[in-house]
């Protein structure tokens, strides 16, 4: 049976609702097990407030627990015992083992990711690929949001390449809509970077490119996938973040003012639930490292159970879609290889 590695000591809540998380996606799917790495004592302990099915969980413990206060590079080097770097490594010498999740440092996740797994052949950047709440009640995939602020025209058509490939893979994508993130839609906006790198994307292959996008486009366009440099994406997911929690607030405020907003929350209860429920990114789970050779996904550091556990099912997802191979074989039908590093 399919393994997922869960890194037990990873993020803000780690291990309450790490814990919490995975057991929940367990109940919801009969076709994995998880296996924990962290605090043998402490996961012990967290595991005994569930019911839960023994045989398909385990514990590796560790002793050493990898910070956001950790450079990454020096934490991956010496923290040998940690619960994120022993998991990385089942992940590789494991072969029931397809996919791992944390979260814990980003910097850390990713630089485990390709010192310890490495890229797919030909990969030139890995890219961070989180999902953004939509007008039509699914999800835009953004790649990428953060782990290359700089980059070359041929890293952003890797990335649409490899996104519509995640796309397909993990959410049945049929020829997902690819756009390029820029400051307008029309074919001439953007610096060079962006310009080249629609040039490109323009006569690429294998993918459903239509053309420049902006900003509000990731929640209100009709684009399956916006790619972006991580610089600009990682703006644009932070705008997204604290759009859902301004709508949030703003609403429990004005609802709470009088006796006439407090009445007029009942009438509209449900429709403000619906709207503060897509607009939670959280609920969407994690990001997934494209690039690399096994399923790797980041969940957000302060991650609830209700976060947590659709990350750890995104994972499953990847790796019973075969998302390595949909990349290798996409990727193998362009030209986008090492001579563009």
């Amino acid at each position: 049976m399919l393994k997922i590695v869960v890194d037990g000591m990873g993020g803000d809540l780690a291990p309450t609702e790490i814990v919490k998380g995975a057991l929940e996606a367990l109940e919801k799917r009969k076709d994995f097990k998880v296996v924990f790495t962290g605090d043998e004592p402490a996961l012990s302990a967290e595991l005994k407030k569930y019911k839960y099915d023994p045989s398909r969980v385990e514990i590796v413990h560790t002793t050493e627990v990898i910070t956001n206060d950790d450079v990454p590079t020096s934490a991956i080097r010496t923290k040998k015992d940690s619960s994120l770097v022993v998991g990385l490594r089942l992940l590789k010498e494991d072969e029931e083992v397809g996919g791992f999740v944390s979260a814990g440092s980003t910097g850390a996740v990713l630089t485990g990711g390709i010192m310890l797994i490495g890229r797919i052949k030909g990969v030139l950047r890995p890219a961070l690929c989180p999902g953004v709440p939509n007008v039509r009640g699914t999800r835009t995939l953004l790649c990428d949001c953060g782990a290359n602020a700089e980059c070359k025209p041929a890293y952003l058509a890797q990335f649409a390449v490899m996104a519509s490939a995640y796309g397909k893979a993990a959410f049945g994508m049929k020829d997902p809509k690819i756009g390029l993130l820029s400051n307008g839609t029309e074919e001439h906006k953007g610096d060079p970077l962006h310009r080249e790198a629609y040039a490109l994307l323009k006569e690429l292959k294998g993918i459903n490119f239509v053309g420049n996008v902006e900003g509000r486009d990731l929640m209100y366009g009709d684009v399956d996938i916006a790619v972006a440099d991580g610089f600009s994406g990682n703006i644009a997911l932070k705008s997204v973040e604290g759009c859902g929690k301004t709508v949030s607030a703003v609403l429990k405020r004005e609802f709470k003012r009088n006796l006439g907003s407090k009445l007029a929350y009942l009438c509209a209860r449900k429709q403000i639930n619906k709207l503060k429920g897509m607009l939670d990114y959280a609920k969407l789970g994690g990001s997934v490292f494209l690039g690399l050779k096994k399923v790797v996904l980041k969940a957000h550091g302060n991650s609830k159970a209700n976060a947590f556990g659709p990350t750890v099912l995104q994972a499953v997802d990847a790796c019973k879609n075969n998302l390595i191979g949909e990349i290798e074989e996409m990727l193998s039908k362009t030209d986008l290889g090492a001579a563009n590093e």
